[in-house]
């Protein structure tokens, strides 16, 4: 099982707060663009695709594997990978809470939230049991 100890704080971008905000509470926030309801990750004010306005909408948390790496040498070591979410968008995050030797592409996973040095709370994933 690997578990990752040393988490940095994010990097937070303007008009992110509602994200990080919403991760306190143990829910994933994405934007939703109002005209073309085209999800999107990383928030934007404005959609990438015909830019319209976007809205602040939850995740399901659920998605699967699309790719990862395992840092090895790393220490501790952890796993890093492309989730792609249920509502179609992708999110480079790290993988918890598994054996890196288990993690297959295609592999469902969900949300789980830990705690950053500086207090804050990052979304990861699990495998879905």
């Amino acid at each position: 099982m690997t578990e990752q100890t040393s988490i940095p704080g994010p990097a937070r971008a303007p008009g992110t707060e509602p994200f990080w905000q919403a991760a306190l509470q143990g829910k994933l926030m994405l934007r939703r663009c109002t005209q073309c309801g085209q999800v999107h990750y990383y928030p934007r004010v404005q959609c990438p695709a015909c830019w319209g306005d976007t809205e602040w909408v939850e995740s399901a948390g659920t998605g699967e594997v699309y790719t990862f790496s395992e840092m090895a040498r790393a220490n501790p070591p952890y796993v890093i990978a492309y989730v792609m979410l249920d509502e179609g968008v992708a999110m480079m995050t790290h993988l918890v809470d598994c054996d890196p030797a288990s993690i297959c592409i295609g592999q469902k996973v969900r949300v789980v939230f830990r705690t950053a040095h500086d207090e804050s709370v990052v979304p990861m994933f699990t495998p879905q049991n």
